[in-house]
C-alpha cells in the first residue's frame, strides 16, 4: 500500500466510526510510512480539481477572503519555487510570524512542499523572544507583516526576509511570490524528517524546542479530527492565534485531514458579541474555543444567535462544568473536552456521540495507549497521565531538539510523560487534577487547584482565579486563591466574604479556601497562568496580611 493508499485508509476509518468510540479503538492503526510528504501525498491528492472552499479568512474591518483547495494547492507551489528561487533549501528553517491571513496557509503548505522546517511563532513576541527563536532555531528566512518587520532590526541570521504588506526596505516583498512558478513538486521527504520546531510558552525557564516531523503532525492529528467530530464539507472555526500549536491542530492539520473548510477570523480587539454574529454569517458547523472565550460567550444571550453548530470543543485547559450548562440551555448543544500538548496530538477526549460525565475530559482516543502513574512508578487510578512507549503513537514528538536530557527525562521507564495529573473511573474516563507542580497537600490531603479555581469561577464576581499552596502552622499549606475580579466587582471585605461563603456551600472542609488574594495573574505569553510566581509570592511573604488580601477566619460571622 502507498503512502497516500495508507494514509487515507486511517483517515476513513475515523470519518466512518466517528460516533462508535469502541470500534474506533479496535480497529484503528497508525499508518508505516518510510516516505511521506502531507503535501504530496495526501493534499495534492484531494485538491486536484477541487474548487470546494479550503480556506476562508475573515476580519473584524468586514475583509472576506475564500480559496479553494486547488487555488491553495497552486499559490503554494508559487510560494515554495519562490523560496527555493531565493536559496531555501530541503531542511532550512523558516520562522512564520502571521497573524490570520491567506499567506499563513500558502506559507505552511509551502514549506511542508519544500521539505522545509516550520518554525511558527506567535505575533506577540518581541526582539528578545525573537532573537533566541532565530539564534537556537538557525533561521534561514522570515517571513512576517509589514507592521513586525522593525522587531527584527538589528537581529542577526535569516539572510532571507520576506514581508506581507507595503514594502518595507530590505525585505523582499511577499507579493513577488505571485510571479513565481505554479508547478513546484513537493520533496521527496523521510517519515522521520524534522518538518516543525515549537518554541513552548517557558513558564520556568528557556522554551524548550519540540521537534515534530513530516508524519506527527500531520498523520497525528487524526487524532484530533476525530475529536472534533470534523467531516467532509464542515466549516471549521478554531479559536486560537496564530504561532500556538492548537492553531497548527485545529485551524491547519485536522480540519484539511477531514476535507472540511478552515474559517480564520482575524480582529485587533475581541468582541464576544461580534465573534457570535460570525458564526451565523459564516454558518460554522464545527468551533473549538479555549475556555476563557467560552467564558465571554455566556455573558451574551446565546438563544438571539440561530447558530448552524453541529459540535462544539473546548481545549488548552480543562473547562469549567457552570460553562457547559449554560451552553447546553442555550443551545441544545455539549462543549466536549479534550487533552493533549504541544507534544502530542489529541489524547483524551469526548468524541460525538459518547455520553459524558460532567467535569471528565472524555478518555483515550485511537492510536494513544494512554496510562496512569502514581509516584512509585506503577499503574494507577491517579496518577501522571503517560504514553505507553511500546505502542508509541505516530502523533508523539521527535524529541526536544538538542536537548538530549530532557528528551530522556520526558521518556523515561518506557513512557512518556506529560507533567499533568488525572483520576479515572470505573469507566475509563478520566478527571483532569492539574500539573504535577501544581497539586499540593493540606493536612496529608491532596487538593487539586483546578477543581477549587472551577468552584471559584462560578461566582459571579470572579473572572479568573489560581490557587496556590500558602504556609500555615497547623495544616502545612491552605489553599490561598488569587483572584482577578469582574467588571464592577469590589475588592473588598464583602466581596471576599461572599466569595469565601460560596467555596464553603459547594466542597468539603478540609479542601476549601482559606485565603484570598484580589490582584492580576502573571502569565506566559500564551496567556497560561504563571502558577509558579504566585507559588513563590506565597512562600517569601512575611506574617501579617498584604494589601486587599483576605482570611476567612477573619471574615467569619460571630458565633
Amino acid at each position: 500500500m502507498g503512502a497516500t493508499e495508507a494514509f487515507l485508509a486511517a483517515r476513513d476509518h475515523m470519518l466512518r466510526c466517528r460516533e462508535n468510540l469502541a470500534e474506533a479503538q479496535r480497529g484503528f492503526r497508525w499508518p508505516a510510512f518510510g516516505e511521506f510528504n502531507w503535501a504530496r501525498d495526501y493534499f495534492d491528492v484531494i485538491a486536484a480539481g477541487n474548487d470546494t472552499a479550503a480556506l476562508r479568512v475573515v476580519d473584524d474591518a468586514g475583509a472576506d477572503e475564500t480559496l479553494s483547495f486547488a487555488q491553495i494547492a497552486r499559490r503554494s507551489a508559487q510560494v515554495a519555487s519562490f523560496l527555493r528561487g531565493a536559496g531555501v533549501r530541503q531542511g532550512d528553517r523558516i520562522l512564520i510570524m502571521l497573524p490570520n491571513c491567506t499567506a499563513l496557509w500558502e506559507t505552511m503548505l509551502a514549506t511542508i512542499r519544500l521539505g522545509g522546517v516550520i518554525i511558527p511563532a506567535t505575533t506577540l513576541l518581541e526582539r528578545e523572544d525573537l532573537r533566541d527563536r532565530l539564534e537556537r532555531g538557525q533561521v534561514k528566512a522570515i517571513v512576517t507583516q509589514t507592521a513586525l518587520a522593525g522587531r527584527f532590526t538589528a537581529l542577526a541570521g535569516a539572510p532571507l526576509r520576506i514581508s506581507v504588506g507595503d514594502a518595507v526596505s530590505g525585505w523582499t516583498p511577499y507579493q513577488a511570490t505571485y510571479d513565481a512558478d505554479t508547478v513546484f513538486p513537493a520533496a521527496a521527504t523521510r517519515a522521520d524528517d524534522l518538518m516543525l520546531l515549537y518554541f513552548t510558552s517557558g513558564t520556568t525557564a528557556l522554551p524548550k524546542l519540540v521537534a515534530h516531523t513530516q508524519v506527527s503532525y500531520p498523520v497525528g492529528h487524526l487524532s484530533t479530527m476525530y475529536w472534533l467530530g470534523l467531516r467532509p464539507g464542515d466549516v471549521h472555526l478554531n479559536l486560537s492565534s496564530p504561532g500556538w500549536a492548537k492553531h497548527a491542530w485545529s485551524s491547519l492539520f485536522a480540519p484539511w485531514n477531514a476535507q472540511a473548510t478552515v474559517l480564520a477570523y482575524h480582529y485587533e480587539r475581541f468582541d464576544a458579541g461580534a465573534l457570535l454574529e460570525q458564526l451565523v454569517r459564516c454558518r460554522v458547523t464545527t468551533f473549538c474555543a479555549p475556555p476563557t472565550v467560552w467564558r465571554m460567550l455566556i455573558q451574551h444571550d446565546l438563544r438571539a444567535f440561530r447558530v448552524e453548530l453541529r459540535e462544539l470543543a473546548s481545549a488548552g485547559e480543562p473547562l469549567n462544568p457552570e460553562v457547559i450548562e449554560r451552553v447546553r440551555d442555550a443551545w441544545g448543544m455539549t462543549i466536549r473536552d479534550g487533552f493533549g500538548q504541544t507534544e502530542t496530538t489529541a489524547q483524551v477526549g469526548n468524541p460525538p456521540g459518547q455520553p459524558l460525565k460532567p467535569g471528565s475530559m472524555g478518555r483515550p482516543l485511537p492510536g494513544y495507549p494512554v496510562v496512569l502513574i502514581d509516584t512509585e512508578g506503577r499503574l494507577a487510578e491517579e496518577g501522571e497521565i503517560c504514553i505507553d512507549l511500546e505502542h508509541r503513537p505516530l502523533g508523539l514528538m521527535q524529541a526536544y531538539l538538542d536537548d538530549p536530557e530532557r528528551t530522556a527525562s520526558a521518556m523515561q521507564d518506557g513512557y512518556y510523560h506529560t507533567g499533568d495529573v488525572a483520576a479515572r473511573d470505573s469507566q475509563g474516563y478520566l478527571t483532569y487534577v492539574g500539573r504535577m507542580d501544581d497539586v499540593f497537600k493540606s493536612s496529608d490531603y491532596r487538593i487539586s487547584p483546578f477543581e477549587l479555581e472551577s468552584v471559584l469561577i462560578e461566582h459571579a464576581a470572579v473572572a479568573e482565579a489560581a490557587v496556590v499552596p500558602s504556609a500555615d502552622a497547623l495544616r502545612l499549606s491552605v489553599p490561598k486563591a488569587f483572584i482577578t475580579l469582574a467588571p464592577g466587582a469590589k475588592p473588598d471585605a464583602e466581596t471576599a466574604r461572599s466569595i469565601f461563603e460560596h467555596v464553603r456551600a459547594r466542597v468539603s472542609p478540609y479542601k476549601r479556601v482559606r485565603r484570598l488574594e484580589f490582584a492580576a495573574l502573571p502569565k506566559t505569553i500564551s496567556g497560561k497562568i504563571r502558577r509558579v510566581e504566585l507559588r513563590k509570592l506565597e512562600e517569601a511573604r512575611a506574617a501579617g496580611r498584604r494589601a486587599q488580601e483576605f482570611w476567612e477566619e477573619d471574615l467569619r460571622p460571630p458565633q
